[in-house]
């Protein structure tokens, strides 16, 4: 729950203390399992439980679905007895009790910061005056389920420090099924330094002790960040597992985490799943195109759906996107596959997942900052040889026939997601179209851009009576140049239009709607429709002579951790945080500061020569950190360093951008993931 920067910094601490810490534990060393706190009914000395009993059967089958408050509230005051009830009804009142959602779990700030004389943890009597049981029964009276939160360590991690479980494991867990709590989030803060794996166990055995007394199931959720690779050995300790740090509401945090949780296909299944951590989902920070990315890619994962927005204010769109029964029936497939990657050059993903049905679930997701075409076919997601296919298109709620091309011009950041079958019924449905662009939509107002445009017939059946049409802003002029219709178009046959868009000469720079819609019909007469949104951007041609990028207008960022800041270091998670950029030592007034993965794009209208920038991990995060720079040119990649860590004195890199429309500036993480990766792009110039 705490995010990876702040953590990273406590972990160097703990690191330097274990030694006295394990001393005031009174332990010399990592403490074995009867380190916990014995269970009633046994003496000193007896074994707590059984050396290593599996998980409670039966449980967590499918991927948890809920919701956990710590995105939208952290530990503020409006996390309280009233919000949990409140979330509770909102379940049951807007459908999402009935689409599968379950879980109201309460995360930190929950408890006093002192446990009372006997031991035992008090819930706030201020933001929970009825206590724990009385919110479980608020909620178990909706049929839905509580969850709770504590830390495998001496305290959480909230820096009030409230009490952790380490050493109270027994009695916390009889306290927590006492009170008829059904989820538990176990975190890994304030460990001091005891063996994760030993940790964690003794919690499952606690659990069970626990769950045996009282006769309710607790379905165990391990928190430890994906830093011992839980994925290979917690199938028998937990239900899931976090894979990576904490998530942010921000498109660069989501990429890099699903990008953590993807390689882990073959860990997943009933009962055992791999969490990337909850769902950002209405929170503000992306657009709904990046929400709708966000919760595709995270039911293909299998991965636990817990809403981390506050449902009591979001808007319409967010329970639209987390209603979407389609796709939760993609997360919940009691076949337990987590989809799988077939390719993703370019930023352009294919994900495909094996249904219980025999159908495939195919994930299309758009990694960059412009449209573009991504393809795949029934053959090659798994899909046995037929005549046809049924397309389901899980986001516009209609079918179509294929031939067995899976394609699509996906929008920036979005996701095509489909469903592929066999189905025998194939032609009872219009043929699918693929709606595609070429040419750039980067405008420079008041002169004409050239596009042109495609509508492919992508089904067994000939599409009939196609219509195209370009639609923009009020005032911009769309004109054809070209036939705009055709009487029928055979499968794989494309109907190209011409087409000039010119934005008025008064548009202010920005990004700026536009549409292509097809319309047609199938030989049986079904009317169909297909729409492809794109963005426009009205750019300004860059200066002549040598700029410093850093004061120059880009065309889009993503970033790891918070936004990209302009002649700053990255800094924390707020705009405007960072401090002089430094790099070994030296201080640099100009240039760039991100955190991996991060992309900045410019656009340079085809009339700039170079790039020139000296790169290195900034100063900031100390020692740790380990990054590599990467300048493209269009869709090349024109110069490159090594993995740079913070040791490495700072590295002179330049590029020939003569030609490219657009230049994107690149960090990646050096191939051990984003913990403490900030990177400088000092003293950045481009020449014009």
């Amino acid at each position: 729950m705490r995010h990876f920067l702040t953590r990273t910094t406590r972990r160097r601490v703990v690191g330097a203390l274990t030694a006295g810490l394990l001393g005031t534990l009174g332990l010399t060393g990592p403490a074995p399992a009867a380190n916990a706190q014995t269970p009633a009914g046994t003496s000193a000395g007896t074994p707590a439980a059984p050396a290593a009993p599996a998980p409670a059967e039966g449980l967590a089958l499918t991927p948890p679905m809920g919701f956990n408050n710590w995105n939208s509230t952290h530990c503020r005051a409006e996390f309280n007895e009233e919000m949990v009830k409140g979330i509770a009804d909102i379940f049951v009142a807007k459908g999402l009790k009935e689409a599968g959602y379950e879980y109201v779990n309460l995360d930190d700030c929950w408890a006093l910061p002192a446990r009372d004389a006997n031991g035992k943890l008090v819930p706030d009597p201020v933001r929970f005056p009825g206590g724990i049981k009385a919110v479980a029964d608020y909620v178990h009276g909706k049929g839905l389920k509580l969850g709770i939160y504590t830390s495998a360590g001496t305290k959480t991690c909230n820096d009030a420090g409230f009490p952790g479980a380490l050493g109270h494991e027994y009695s916390d867990a009889q306290q927590f099924a006492d009170w008829g709590v059904d989820y538990l989030k176990y975190d890994n803060c304030n460990n001091q330094g005891v063996d994760a794996k030993q940790r964690y166990t003794t919690m499952r055995d606690a659990l069970k002790a626990a769950s045996e007394s009282t006769g309710r199931p607790i379905v165990y959720s391990i928190c430890e960040w994906g830093e011992n690779k839980p994925w290979e050995w917690a199938a028998d300790v937990g239900q899931l597992w976090r894979t990576t740090g904490d998530i942010s509401d921000n498109w660069g945090s989501m990429l890099s985490i699903m990008k953590q949780n993807l390689p882990l296909t073959q860990y997943a299944g009933p009962g055992r799943w791999n969490d990337p951590d909850m769902l950002e989902v209405g929170n503000g920070g992306m657009t709904d195109t990046e929400y709708r990315t966000h919760f595709s890619m995270w039911s293909i994962m299998a991965a636990p759906l817990l809403i981390g927005s506050d449902l009591r204010s979001v808007p319409e769109e967010t329970f639209d996107i987390l209603g979407n029964k389609e796709v939760i029936a993609v997360d919940q497939d009691p076949l337990g596959k987590q989809g799988a990657v077939l390719s993703s050059e370019g930023g352009r993903w294919v994900v495909a997942k094996e249904m219980k049905d025999g159908s495939r679930t195919v994930a299309l997701f758009n990694e960059t900052g412009s449209a573009q075409r991504i393809a795949t076919t029934a053959k090659a997601v798994g899909l046995p040889e037929a005549d046809a296919y049924t397309l389901r298109d899980l986001w516009q709620h209609k079918s179509y026939n294929t031939a067995g091309a899976i394609s699509a011009t996906v929008p920036p950041h979005g996701t095509v997601l489909v469903r592929v079958s066999t189905d025998g019924r194939w032609a009872k449905y219009p043929p699918a179209v693929e709606l595609g662009l070429d040419g750039s939509t980067l405008i420079e107002a008041g002169t004409p851009t050239a596009l042109t445009t495609s509508v492919t017939d992508l089904g067994r059946t000939p599409a009939k009576r196609v219509s195209v049409s370009v639609s923009g802003p009020q005032g911009w002029k769309v004109k054809a140049k070209s036939p705009t219709t055709t009487g029928s178009l055979p499968t794989g046959r494309a109907l190209r239009t011409k087409w000039t868009v010119t934005a008025p000469a008064s548009t202010p720079a920005g990004s700026y709607e536009l549409t292509l819609k097809a319309t047609y019909r199938s030989p049986n007469g079904v009317r169909a429709e297909s729409v492809l949104p794109l963005t426009a951007s009205v750019v300004v041609a860059p200066p002549s002579g040598a700029s410093n990028l850093g004061d120059l207008p880009w065309l889009s960022t993503t970033n790891g951790w918070g936004p990209v800041e302009r002649n700053t270091s990255n800094g924390e998670s707020d705009a405007g945080d960072g401090t002089p950029i430094t790099i070994n030592g030296v201080v640099y007034a100009t240039g760039l500061g991100v955190h991996a993965e991060s992309t900045v794009e410019y656009y340079t209208g085809k009339a700039c020569e170079t790039v020139t920038a000296k790169v290195g991990v900034d100063d900031e995060e100390g020692t740790d950190g380990s990054v590599a720079f990467e300048i493209w040119a269009d869709g090349t990649k024109v110069a490159s360093t090594g993995v740079l860590t913070n040791a490495q004195p700072v590295q002179a890199l330049s590029a020939d951008v003569s030609g490219a429309q657009v230049i994107r500036l690149v960090v990646t993480d050096g191939g051990d993931g984003i913990t403490s990766d900030h990177g400088d792009w000092a003293d950045t110039r481009l020449t014009c």
